[in-house]
């Protein structure tokens, strides 16, 4: 087996490079292999540098505090190798020796000036400067992140982004605080290198001056000028990449865009004002009639005001320009026929509301309202087991500045009114001391209630009413209309989504129900049928193999549904009853039953009721009498009765009743105890 078969090329390269370094640090080389390898070390600082310089996006070198940990141990592998060459030889290379001859003139008093120079610039300037920034950018990066999150889930919520790209922004965000973080720790690197090659450089100076007099016969001061020289090269060549480095550290960090092409802004922010340059050039010609050199000045200060000019030229095309890129793009957009089409799509959910309202939406504005509207897709998910389609939210200048209307597939369903900076007070039916307010109707039940001020909410609350924001109002209105139509929201392809879910771990299962018994539409009409009654149909793992017994006999929806209600009995009790205590209910006369299931008429297209309409007005005008008296009593009102009935009956009762619960015997669990306390007769 080639074991290098799946090594790259780039691993060998960087494998090579850190193996380099350590073997440097051991192994003595020869002057001609360490000129060799400060060569490389310059041109990498150059490398990095220049990238830095051109990065748009940050991210582009996410592996930035990795390079610098390289060559940072690099770069002290080299120094090392140098100072043995120093002391051992007295010849460290060609390049070590040009820059200590060259650089500082021949002279060591010069050298080691421009040597400090250097130190001085990367110590206090650019290290400090670069480590405070990263600290400052690491620190509010981390600080950010859940506005950002927050910023990201609410426009995955209206629409305006889909799975993939919040998906990849969040993967973005993480990517770029750990980014900060790590450049914040990488900084320390780059300030420990140049306190190493201080400390290297100061070894050098002492150990060469011992060595030249010990063993090299040298006078103090011939030992001093000539290892003192080749010292402070050796040290300018260490530093000066280390310097490039620390700029190019200084460059990533200060970035204020995360994108952008980093010259042409930098040209563009600094002589884009033509202003400035006329005011400057200005100045530079009138210091040009003072003793100061007349030439240079005036020179400069034509050349400022000739920038300017040909700067405020330019800026006028690019408007111009602009200006007419904008109207052929509108001009396009008009002419496009696809524009058309993108007007036929109808959103599943819309909360529209005025501009009163906006702030509450408006995450800038200290508004939750996205927020909530995220986490009723969540609650209803984990409530119902249905996803619910994204809710698009929109402003609407049509409306009034305090409303707000809900629309399903594009029709109105409800409206609201809310006050904005005030809160709504409700009665629970035991408050004793009445509280003053502007009497309104609560929108999602109707039921009577107060908008009161902020300095009245301690009070009402103390009195025992309850209280509640118009955020939370608006979203409590949404979350019941999302409810009374989430069969209507249920689409083919959300079953397929959910049928594909369950595949994963039950093919067998799934495989066996669809689509040899039943078809994607006939499954979606069964979850349709109990999502309008409230059913969760979170366990669809139970729904299934219900469907699956019983769909070889029977391929009526509404029939199936029957049975799977049955199945989910110890789900439906929990949901209406209290295995604690006795729960009234009302029942049904079994001579109206027998009415019913006599009237019944079986077709191809399903079953329908052939009852007289004067009979099924007395019956529902019995539900009605029976139902109120069980709601005086504080309890909601449940009919019981006979399973092959319950659909039948729930169907006589949609056109008189919004949401009666009406169940089956056989959907009530043994242990739960029933009191029958009126009956529907009619």
């Amino acid at each position: 087996m080639d074991v290098t078969s799946g090594v790259k090329k780039t691993d060998i390269g960087v494998a090579a490079y850190i193996l380099a370094a350590i073997v440097f640090l051991i192994v003595p080389i020869h002057s001609v292999l360490l000129d060799l390898m400060l060569t490389l070390n310059i041109s990498i600082a150059l490398i990095i540098m220049i990238r830095c310089l051109y990065t748009q996006e940050i991210l582009e070198m996410s592996n930035f505090p990795t390079i610098l940990l390289f060559t940072t141990i690099f770069r002290i592998s080299l120094n090392v190798s140098s100072t043995r060459l120093i002391l051992t030889t007295g010849n460290p290379g060609n390049v070590v020796t040009t820059f200590g001859s060259f650089v500082g003139g021949g002279d060591l008093i010069v050298g080691a000036i421009i040597f400090i120079i250097l130190l001085i610039v990367q110590f206090v300037v650019i290290n400090k400067g670069s480590e405070r920034v990263a600290e400052v950018t690491a620190r509010f990066t981390l600080d950010a992140m859940p506005g950002k999150q927050m910023a990201i889930d609410a426009d995955l919520n209206t629409g305006a982004i889909t799975d993939e790209e919040a998906k990849a922004r969040r993967e973005k965000l993480q990517n770029e605080a750990s980014f900060f973080g790590s450049m914040d720790g990488a900084t320390k690197y780059v300030k420990g290198d140049a306190a190493a090659g201080l400390i290297i450089t100061f070894v050098n100076l002492i150990g060469g001056i011992i060595m030249g007099v010990s063993r090299g016969g040298m006078s103090a001061a011939d030992a001093l000028s000539q290892y003192g020289i080749l010292t402070i090269g050796d040290g300018l060549v260490s530093q000066i990449p280390s310097l490039l480095i620390s700029l190019a550290t200084g460059i990533l960090v200060t970035k204020g865009s995360k994108e952008a092409d980093f010259s042409g802004l930098l040209v563009h922010q600094l002589f884009g004002l033509p202003k400035a340059l006329y005011i400057v050039g200005a100045i530079m010609i009138f210091f040009a009639f003072t003793p100061l050199n007349t030439v240079m000045f005036l020179a400069f200060g034509i050349a400022f005001i000739i920038t300017g000019y040909s700067m405020q030229k330019t800026i006028g095309e690019e408007s111009i320009e602009q200006e007419v890129a904008a109207e052929e793009s509108e001009a396009e957009e008009i002419r496009r026929p696809e524009n058309v089409v993108s007007l036929l799509s109808v959103d599943p959910i819309e909360l529209e509301f005025g501009y009163g309202i906006i702030p509450l939406a408006d995450v800038n504005q200290g508004g939750d309202l996205l927020d909530r509207v995220v986490m009723i897709r969540r609650q209803i998910a984990l409530e119902l087991g249905t996803v619910v389609p994204i809710i698009r939210l929109r402003d609407n200048i049509q409306l009034n500045p305090n409303q707000y209307i809900i629309k399903i597939k594009g029709i109105q369903i409800t409206e609201g009114e809310i006050m904005f900076d005030h809160y709504m007070a409700m009665n629970p039916g035991y408050v004793e001391e009445e509280i003053v307010g502007i009497p309104t109707q609560e929108p999602s039940f109707h039921l009577p209630a107060l908008w009161i001020t902020e300095s009245q909410r301690e009070r009402a609350e103390s009195l025992g009413y309850t209280v509640v924001d118009p955020p939370s109002i608006i979203a409590t209105h949404l979350t019941e209309i999302i409810r009374q139509h989430i069969d209507e929201l249920l689409t083919r392809q959300d079953v397929q989504n959910l049928v594909n879910n369950l595949k994963e771990s039950n093919p067998v299962l799934v495989d066996e129900l669809t689509p040899s018994l039943l078809n994607l539409g006939e499954i979606q009409k069964v979850l349709q049928n109990l999502l309008k009654e409230g059913i969760s149909i979170r366990d669809l793992l139970t729904i299934f193999e219900i469907l699956a017994d019983h769909a070889s006999t029977s391929r009526d929806t509404d029939v199936l549904t029957e049975y799977v209600r049955q199945g989910l009995k110890r789900a439906i009790s929990g949901k209406y009853f209290e295995p604690t205590e006795v729960n009234r209910v009302i029942t049904v006369d079994p001579k109206v039953e027998q009415e019913i299931m006599g009237s019944i008429k079986q077709t191809e297209q399903g079953a329908y009721i052939t009852l007289d309409p004067e009979r099924i007005h007395a019956i529902m005008e019995s539900a009605k009498a029976e139902v109120a008296k069980i709601e005086e009593m504080g309890k909601s009102a449940i009919v019981v009765c006979s399973p092959i009935v319950r659909m039948y009956f729930k169907k006589l009762s949609e056109d008189y009743f919004d949401d009666l619960i009406v169940v089956s015997y056989n959907e009530v669990e043994n242990n739960v105890e029933l009191q029958s306390v009126g009956m529907v007769t009619g």
